[in-house]
């Protein structure tokens, strides 16, 4: 999605079509980059067991990541098979409308590029290494593939009614640092959360954040950190609960909260169910 950078963005934007997207140039890739690729998923597969939602981790082992940086085209065939999804390749970040009409066809934006190796423990924008690893596995998940593209179309509708600062909550709160409750209890599947080195044990075991169980308009009121472990992560059920919160038409919504002071991140309510 669109982020928020006090900087310009890294990719060769020039080189973009109308719709942002850029072949992935798969044999441009160096031998160092594919081993940067290998270290990077050599660290987050082993940080993964009993912290990544079984949905997840089991697609992350059929997409055999290990071997270096993924095709978009062979990932593609498989992809379309499983939910009809298909992954673009981006020079980066995009404007929310090219973003959410990416969604709305079903169609996910990938980073083209990686980062460098002094960024291997953080990186200011989404690169190639975050955008694959950490949101392709769950376009193989049906329920979850419907969620994105309604996120899609609503953003759209967001859009004219103004209301996409609420909406861009929505999506920082669920699909990148949402938290799922299982049977074996809390995991991650926020990609934000599934790409981090450190995230994604402070997510689950530091005893500082806020898990609270979803909660849409709260969501939609609440802001969140873009340079720091987050304060608050929003616990679902299971990724239908995600599927039928957005099915609603949005606009009552944005209208009872117009006027409404926002949340700070680590704000608690009465009203919350602390998970």
């Amino acid at each position: 999605m669109t982020g928020e950078t006090d900087h310009a963005p890294r990719g060769d934007y020039a080189a973009a079509g109308d719709d942002f997207t850029v072949p992935q140039r798969w044999e441009s890739y160096t031998a160092e980059e594919h081993a940067l690729w290998r270290r990077l998923f050599n660290r987050q597969s082993a940080l993964l067991p009993g912290r990544a939602c079984r949905e997840f981790t089991m697609q992350v082992e059929a997409l055999r990541l290990d071997a270096g940086i993924p095709r978009f085209d062979e990932t593609n065939a498989a992809l379309a098979k499983a939910t009809g999804w298909t992954l673009v390749g981006v020079p980066g970040l995009l404007p929310d409308r090219a973003f959410f009409a990416h969604l709305a066809e079903r169609r996910f934006p990938v980073t083209v590029w990686l980062r460098r190796p002094e960024e291997f423990d953080y990186i200011v924008e989404p690169d190639l290494f975050h955008d694959f690893f950490g949101h392709v596995p769950l376009l193989f998940d049906p329920v979850f593939a419907d969620y994105l593209q309604a996120y899609g179309r609503g953003g759209l509708k967001a859009d004219a009614l103004g209301a996409l600062e609420m909406l861009a909550r929505l999506y920082w709160y669920t699909v990148e640092f949402g938290l799922i409750a299982t049977d074996e209890g809390l995991r991650a599947y926020g990609a934000g959360i599934l790409s981090s080195g450190g995230e994604l044990p402070h997510c689950l075991e530091d005893p500082r954040p806020r898990r609270i169980g979803f909660d849409l308009p709260r969501i939609l009121r609440t802001r969140y950190k873009i340079d720091t472990f987050q304060e608050t992560y929003f616990v679902i059920r299971d990724f239908r609960e995600l599927f039928e919160a957005t099915a609603p038409d949005f606009t009552p919504i944005y209208r009872s909260l117009e006027g409404l002071p926002l949340l700070d991140a680590g704000e608690v309510l009465a009203t919350d169910r602390m998970m």
